[in-house]
């Protein structure tokens, strides 16, 4: 089971990647709050998208988040670094996300 320190870096490490890709891509316009719940380490951490980047991390979950993903500590570090496909995590269940299709469909560009 990874850290709660190991998943706080990699949800910074996300951030970065998405900052990249969102001046890549001319910008996402999607202004949206973020939670990401670990629920095997009874922790999670929240932000908002905003113009295609993940901004304003802090610890804690946001229960009114638009997008929320949930999974366990090691899926979500194997999905950061890449080692877990997104699409397969969630077609397999190890990893659940509540938000609009919509806006799934604009992350898509993100990721």
């Amino acid at each position: 089971m990874a850290t709660v320190d190991e998943c706080r870096d990699a949800m910074h490490e996300l951030a970065a990647r998405l900052a990249g890709n969102a001046d890549a891509q001319n910008r996402l316009d999607l202004e949206r709050t973020v939670a990401c719940r670990l629920p095997d380490l009874e922790t999670a951490f929240h932000g908002r998208l905003h113009n295609g980047q993940l901004v304003d991390i802090t610890d804690g979950d946001d229960p009114k988040a638009k997008i929320a993903l949930t999974l366990k500590s090691d899926d979500f570090l194997a999905l950061v670094r890449g080692d877990l496909d997104f699409a397969r995590a969630l077609a397999g269940g190890q990893m659940r996300i509540k938000a609009n299709p919509f806006d799934l469909l604009k992350l898509r560009k993100l990721l």
